[in-house]
C-alpha cells in the first residue's frame, strides 16, 4: 500500500553533505521530520544551521547532531532521543551515509604515501559497514524500527572496481553490502525492508578526497548513457520513491541509482554534443562476429 511520508520522522548518518544532505531536503519536502547526525568541524559544521533552516522551511522538524555516528556512546545517547522525538513510534527511513575511510593502497606505489596499517583497514569497514548493523541492532532493541520502516545504506561500484587508494573504502563496501542481506532477511519477519543503493560515480566532498578522482570522474561522465554525472539529488529522489509503501517485499537488493553508468562499455555511449561516438565504424559497416 502507498502511504504518505507526511508526519513521519526519517534518520540520516551522514546528514550534512552529499547523498545524506540531498535526500535529508527531498524527505523534508515530502513531509517527513529529519534526523540528522553528521560529524564536522570549521565552515563544514557551520553550513548544518542553513541546511536546517532549510529543512525547516518545508514545515517540518528538523533535529542534527554534531556526533560520532560510528561511536557506541553517540547510539546510546541518540536511541533515547530518538524514541522522545518520533513517540516511541521510530523512524520510518533509515538512511546510512557514512563516508569516513581510509584512502591508501596497500602497498608501496609511487606518487603515494604511506600504505595502509592495520588500524586504518579497521577503522574504515567499521565505520563504513559495521556502524549499520550497530544502529539496527539499537533501534531494534529500543522497538524504535517498525513495521513498514526502510533501511538505506550507500554503496558503490567500488565492490567490483579498483582504484589504487579505494582498497579499504572497497572492502568496507562489500562488507556493507553483506550486511544489508542478512540484515534483509533477519528483519523480514518484522516487515522492515533493507536495500543498498549503489549511486553512480558523483561528485560530493568525500569522493574528492580519493587521490584519483579527477582523471574518475571525468571518464564516468564520458561513459555514462545519459551523457551526465550521477547527482545527490538523484539518490534523494529514489529514497522518496523506494519509501513510499509500507511494503518489506523489495529487500536484501542492491539497487543501481546510476543512469546505467555500471552496465555501459567503456566510452561506446559518449554522445558528446550530438555527434557520434569517437572511433564510429560507418552505419553500413556491418558489426563483426565475435
Amino acid at each position: 500500500m502507498l502511504i504518505p511520508l507526511r508526519g513521519s520522522w526519517s534518520m540520516i548518518l551522514g546528514a550534512s553533505s552529499g547523498m545524506g544532505r540531498a535526500t535529508a531536503l527531498a524527505l523534508s519536502q515530502a513531509g517527513s521530520n529529519i534526523i540528522g547526525v553528521h560529524f564536522d568541524h570549521g565552515p563544514a559544521a557551520e553550513s548544518v544551521a542553513d541546511l536546517v533552516k532549510e529543512i525547516e522551511g518545508y514545515g517540518v522538524q528538523a533535529r542534527f547532531w554534531n556526533m560520532n555516528a560510528a561511536s557506541a556512546r553517540t547510539r546510546a545517547e541518540l536511541v533515547p532521543l530518538v524514541a522522545e522525538l518520533t513517540d516511541g513510534a521510530g523512524p520510518r527511513i533509515l538512511m546510512h551515509s557514512l563516508a569516513f575511510g581510509s584512502l591508501v593502497p596497500y602497498l608501496p606505489r609511487a606518487g603515494h604515501g604511506p600504505t595502509l596499517v592495520q588500524r586504518q583497514l579497521e577503522m574504515t569497514v567499521d565505520v563504513m559497514a559495521h556502524s549499520l548493523v550497530y544502529w539496527v541492532q539499537d533501534l531494534v532493541a529500543a522497538r524504535l524500527l517498525r513495521r513498514g520502516a526502510k533501511v538505506f545504506a550507500m554503496t558503490s561500484a567500488g565492490v567490483v572496481q579498483a582504484l589504487p587508494s579505494y582498497g579499504a573504502v572497497s572492502a568496507a563496501k562489500a562488507a556493507l553490502e553483506s550486511h544489508v542481506r542478512q540484515l534483509a532477511c533477519e528483519l523480514a519477519p518484522h516487515g522492515v525492508a533493507v536495500n543498498a543503493l549503489r549511486a553512480g560515480v558523483t561528485v560530493t566532498p568525500s569522493l574528492r578526497r580519493i587521490p584519483e578522482h579527477a582523471e574518475f570522474v571525468a571518464r564516468a561522465g564520458s561513459g555514462n548513457p545519459h551523457g551526465r554525472l550521477t547527482e545527490p539529488e538523484d539518490v534523494a529522489e529514489a529514497v522518496v520513491l523506494l519509501s513510499g509503501t509500507d511494503s518489506s517485499w523489495l529487500t536484501g537488493n542492491t539497487i543501481g541509482v546510476d543512469g546505467g553508468e555500471l552496465l555501459a562499455a567503456g566510452n561506446a555511449w559518449e554522445l558528446g554534443n550530438g555527434s557520434a561516438p569517437r572511433d564510429a565504424t560507418p552505419a553500413t559497416t556491418a558489426a563483426a562476429d565475435r
